[in-house]
Order: C-alpha cells, then structure tokens, then sequence
C-alpha cells in the first residue's frame, strides 16, 4: 500500500519515488543464521577457552619458565617450548579421550573413546534433566539430591533383591527413575502450590539428600554392607548390573543405550508433543500460557518429575554401570553440577545436550591422560571448563572477539532504515 501511495505521489509530483532497499541475497541470509545463530557461539566459546587454556599451560610448563629467563637472548626457545606445551598437552588429550595413536592394535587405540564416552553417560542424561527444567522456565540445580536419592534407590534394589536377570536391572532401574523423579518433584510442586523458588528448594534438597544417605550408609539394615562399619554398600549384584557393550575390556555399558533413548524421548517430548508445546509456553511466558487455558502448576510439577526421573538416570549409571562394587556419599561425583554446565553448552536442546555431555566427557577422560603425560594439572580442565560457561554467558563478548555480526546490531540498523523510508514516502505525500 505503502508502495502505491509513492508511486501515485510521484507521479502527481513529479519527484522520484524513494528507491526501496536492496533485498539481501539468499547467502548473505545464510550467511547471517550461521554467525548470528547459537551454535556458532557454543563452538567459539570452545574455542577461546581451549585457548585460554593453552596459555595456562604455558605459564604452568616449567621448560617456558625456564627458557622466559633469557627470552629477549633467544627469543626461538621459549617459542619453543610453548609449542611444546600446548601441543604435546592438547595431543595428550586428544589420545586419552579420542584415539592412542600409539596403541599397538586397533582395540586398544580405541578404548579411549569408550572412556569418554562412558564418562559422557551420565553427564548427557543429567543435563537432559536441567536442559528440560529449562525449557519451562525453571533452574533445577537439584541435580546431586536427585541422583543421590536415585542411587540408594537403585543400589538398595540392585544389591538386596534376588531376581532374574534382566528382570533385576529393570527394577532396580525404574527404583532409580521413580526415586529421582519424586525427589525433584518436590521442588515443582513447593513452586506450584506455594510459589517457591525453586532454586532455594533444590539446593536445600541437596543438602537433605546428602545427609540422609549418609545416615542410611551408617546404619545397618538400610544401605550399610553387613558386617562393615563403613559408611558403604555392599558390592551390586551381577543380576542387576548393566552389560559391557563390548566386551569386558571396555568399560562402556549398557547405560550409553539408555542415555541415546532418552535423548530421542525429551526430543520427541519438546518438539512433537503437545505436552512439549505446553513446556515451551510456560518457559516463555507462564501468564500468557494461563490465559491460553494451559494449567501451569501441573506443568511444573510434571516437568519436575520428568526432569528428576532423567537426573535419576545418571544415579542409576552410576551404580550399575560405572560402580557397582559399592559406593559411598560421594557416588554422584559432582556430575548434578556439571550437567548445568553440559545444558548450558547445549543450548538446552537435547541433541545439544548430547553432544555437550561428550565434549566433557572426552575432557573427563583426556585430562587424566594430559596430566599423566604431561604434568599438566588437572584443574586446567576445570578451567577451561568454567570458561566455556563464562563465554556462552556473554555472546556479544564471542561476536566482538570474532568479529561477527551483532543481530541486536543489524536489527537496529533495519529499523533506522524502516523509519527513514517511511519519513521519505511521507514527505513524498505531502508534496
């Protein structure tokens, strides 16, 4: 309409109709979804803390402290040895999470990508329990509580019962799924019924988690192994235990299974189900989603129980997969927070998710090497870590760096554009 009153001024006028904006090209659009997109982000945020991380290693590696001392006499020698550093520590990773280059047969150069990725399976399946909570809106930082609650669960069902196989393992992993699930739902629905923030309630949960299966592993009869007077369980039995997927020389169970049908379900939920579209409405706006008829107290309650049952998941890894000798307070080995981490990597998507929790598990397994091969202190991985977090937090820090365009940016720049032809058709008018 806009277009006809200029042409119809134009005309009456005699003035030329203001030229409308060159349309961008189907590349340049492309090219402005890869930059301006969060995956773009996710891999540069990689990107900058690996190679902050490699000056940590350098400043850390005794051979650049040595060759600094007469840098400006030969300055080749301390380049030198932080070539050395960085690439002999980030090699050191790469064999001890992806492939041992110096392994003398195929099986055994392959056995580190097993370890990362049984390192992978419970961060994967934790994340995908904070990545859901996400999505409606709420901070599940429960994470150790529910898979503590999970363990015992699972544990008590794995190592006192005497069931079939296969029969054993189900359920003691549904024991697992419903302990965790119970367990974070608490949290929705204090939030739900009470409005409590969720964030505080996890965290106190934590703590109650904690010291309640602290209590269990030191009184017999309920998680303390007969006979021990150690704060642990007895060892799990074999009926109940995960499969190796590949033989006993691979620590990789049946677990990394599980984790992939997960990840196929919270995909299906989020975005081909009509309680995912329910999810997703809440976490954008939970009054608009009342208004459309959508009971938002539910949907917190039943996110929390599906977020808790998938946190639960990576309790029940741990215990039948990854220990199953026995464990102790500390089975959930920090993994609940890490998996907000992994989620936030992920962009709280869940095939996001998946491929987060790899990436930190191959850091899990190709730190140790690195710090076996190298000296390099492990910490540097939870550095580097902690960095990938602080650059995903600050998107316009990683497009700077970059040099990428800003959509805030560009968005500005159309509307000025917009305002400036809409002045120019109104001056054409009223000519």
């Amino acid at each position: 309409m806009s277009e006809d009153l200029t042409g119809a001024a134009a005309i009456t006028t005699g003035t030329p109709a203001p030229t409308p904006p060159a349309q961008p090209s189907k590349w340049h659009d492309t090219f402005l979804k890869i930059t301006q997109g969060n995956a773009i982000i996710s891999v540069l945020a990689v990107l900058l803390a690996l190679i902050v991380g490699g000056i940590m290693i350098a400043f850390t590696d005794e051979d650049v402290q040595a060759a600094a001392e007469y840098f400006f006499a030969r300055p080749m020698d301390m380049i030198a040895a932080v070539w050395d550093a960085v690439f002999g520590a980030y090699s050191a990773l790469f064999q001890g999470s992806i492939y041992n280059f110096g392994a003398p047969t195929f099986a055994r150069g392959i056995r580190p990508l097993t370890e990362t990725l049984t390192f992978a399976t419970p961060l994967i399946a934790a994340g995908l329990g904070v990545a859901l909570a996400f999505r409606i809106g709420m901070f599940n930082i429960g994470g150790r509580g529910q898979m503590l609650m999970a363990s015992a669960a699972a544990g008590w069902v794995a190592f006192s019962l005497d069931l079939p196989w296969g029969l054993h393992m189900i359920v003691a992993l549904l024991a697992g799924l419903v302990a965790g699930a119970l367990w974070a739902g608490i949290a929705g629905a204090l939030k739900a019924w009470t409005g409590a923030h969720e964030v505080i309630v996890t965290i106190m949960l934590n703590y109650i988690a904690f010291y309640l299966v602290s209590w269990m592993l030191r009184t017999p009869g309920l998680l303390q192994a007969p006979g021990s007077s150690n704060p642990k369980t007895p060892p799990m039995k074999d009926t109940a235990v995960f499969p190796n997927l590949f033989g006993p020389q691979y620590n990789l169970h049946f677990g990394f299974i599980l984790v992939i049908i997960a990840t196929i379900v919270v995909w299906w939920i989020l975005s081909r189900s009509s309680l995912g579209f329910k999810f997703r409405a809440v976490g954008e706006n939970p009054h608009a989603a009342r208004v459309a008829g959508i009971n938002v107290k539910s949907m917190y309650i039943i996110g929390m129980l599906i977020a808790g049952a998938l946190v639960g998941l990576a309790g029940v890894n741990q215990v039948l997969g990854t220990i199953t000798t026995g464990f102790s307070a500390d089975i959930d080995a920090g993994i609940g927070f890490d998996a907000i981490t992994v989620a936030l990597l992920g962009r709280s998507t869940p095939w996001g998710t998946f491929a987060a929790g790899i990436l930190f598990g191959a850091f899990k397994a190709g730190g140790f090497a690195m710090q076996a091969a190298e000296g390099v202190p492990i910490e540097i991985i939870t550095v580097v870590q902690a960095l990938i977090v602080l650059f995903i937090a600050a998107p316009p820090l990683v497009r700077t760096i970059f040099f990428l365009p800003s959509p805030e940016r560009d968005q500005r720049r159309r509307e000025k554009a917009r305002q400036k032809q809409l002045k120019a058709e109104a001056g054409a008018v009223a000519k």
